[in-house]
């Protein structure tokens, strides 16, 4: 009988290891993944990996140009997408580089260098278009592409700025994901 109570009690205690092992490797990506997509939304670039690094061509050191993106597995019911580019490592918090809104849902990416046939937003530096990620010398800064898919048009024209965007987006987000990568000088 003691025998039976000690295996039991070894059994248990491997048990309760093996479920904090686990939960301790995966409380990160759980909540990076959770944070970073809801609704399913998948959003990729061929030109870079998520977590990797920015190709220099899309950046104030090359061309300037943005990215090539694909998205896919918008919920049901997206009316319009949005896309958010910032940098969280910005001296004096985000940066927003790019904004595009009421993009049509039937659109399944963009090729690089997207043009003005879009509603773009204000980025930090006050213009309407696509500013490459740009850190200072010497330090890595991560960039963050948002995917946004609304049950709903936003009623704003060319120019609004990333609260307006907020704002109007508020209460409809079907679904969102993001796709970071890094770059350094």
């Amino acid at each position: 009988m003691e025998k039976k109570i000690v295996i039991i009690l070894i059994l248990t205690i491997l048990t309760i290891i093996l479920i904090m092992f686990y939960t301790f490797q995966n409380i990160g990506n759980g909540e990076e993944k959770k944070e970073n997509q809801i609704g399913g939304i998948s959003l990729t670039s061929p030109a870079f990996e998520n977590g990797g690094n920015i190709p220099l061509k899309y950046t104030c050191d090359g061309d300037d140009i943005s990215p090539p993106l694909s998205f896919s597995n918008l919920p049901n019911g997206t009316k319009s997408l949005v896309i958010i580019l910032d940098d969280p490592d910005a001296p004096g918090g985000a940066w927003v580089h790019w904004i595009v809104f009421n993009i049509p849902a039937d659109i399944t990416g963009f090729k690089e260098d997207v043009g003005p046939r879009y509603y773009m937003g204000k980025n930090s530096w006050g213009n309407n278009d696509y500013s490459g990620p740009c850190p200072p010398i010497g330090e890595e800064h991560r960039f963050y592409f948002r995917l946004y898919a609304l049950d709903t048009e936003l009623n704003l024209f060319d120019g609004a700025s990333r609260q307006e965007i907020d704002d109007a987006m508020t209460g409809h987000i079907l679904g969102q994901t993001s796709l970071m990568g890094k770059y350094s000088v």
